[in-house]
């Protein structure tokens, strides 16, 4: 069982790892070893509630493709349970962040001593460069 959050969960059989050769350096031992690891995850044919599959399906992410498959890839490491280990933190990190909520921005005006001084600064920096320019410039 994979933990999402507190009420949900995942069966690990709805995961599908592969494990493919990693790009980047690392010598004889990156053309011989396949240490990436990839977790393919079908949202639409999964147990999440639909409250998740709806606000995934909507999230415009990379890692997210248009079919409703969820790709993440690590290849961090030269050690391929490091990457596993990794991917499938990036995994629940996408998957739980749809169910925090974010919280609605409140429009609030300039204060009238904000706007004074904002004034005055402008006025200031006017003043500064006007008296750097030549007299033959008026």
């Amino acid at each position: 069982m994979i933990k999402i959050s507190n009420s949900v969960y995942l069966q690990e059989n709805e995961l599908e790892w592969q494990f493919i050769r990693a790009s980047g350096a690392g010598g004889q031992h990156v053309n011989k070893v396949s240490t990436a690891a990839q977790i393919i995850f079908d949202i639409n044919a999964s147990s999440l509630p639909d409250f998740y599959k709806q606000a995934l399906l909507k999230r415009a992410d990379h890692r997210i493709t248009k079919s409703g498959k969820i790709i993440v890839k690590c290849q961090q490491s030269r050690s391929q349970d490091f990457n596993r280990q990794t991917a499938l933190a990036q995994f629940i990190e996408l998957v739980a962040s749809v169910a925090i909520v974010q919280k609605r921005r409140v429009a609030t005006k300039p204060t009238k001593g904000s706007q004074r001084r904002r004034v005055d600064a402008k006025k200031q920096k006017g003043a500064t460069k006007a008296l750097r320019r030549n007299k033959s410039d008026y």
